[in-house]
């Protein structure tokens, strides 16, 4: 196991942006799939909750600063490129804006997967 800091992170792909997939501790289940820059990377460091980068909005943000549902980090993995972050999340309320656990609750048709 290698440990990264926030020097390590490649933040010069994707126009400063690092995906980030959220992931429930208990159940392992994938939540979202969003972006952060450094500044909503180093929010999330410092108050212990999930902060991204709106793509749409252009604006940092916080899980769940509308709707209530913040999500704890208990702890954020760094893939082996230093370009992509897991956020290990306490998820005990809904994540996604349309009310489910999960924002991955749709199935593609086209394939039998």
């Amino acid at each position: 196991m290698q440990f990264k800091v926030l020097e390590d992170l490649d933040f010069t792909k994707r126009g400063g942006l690092l995906p980030v997939i959220v992931q429930d501790q208990m159940t392992k289940d994938i939540l979202m799939l969003a972006y952060v820059n450094r500044e909503a990377l180093e929010n999330t460091i410092k108050t212990g909750n999930a902060w991204f980068w709106s793509t749409s909005h252009k604006k940092l943000w916080m899980k769940g600063e509308e709707s209530g549902n913040i999500q704890p980090i208990e702890k954020i993995l760094v893939d082996c490129d230093a370009d992509a972050l897991v956020y290990v999340v306490n998820s005990n309320k809904p994540i996604c804006h349309t009310g489910s656990n999960s924002c991955f609750h749709n199935f593609l048709k086209d394939k039998n997967y």
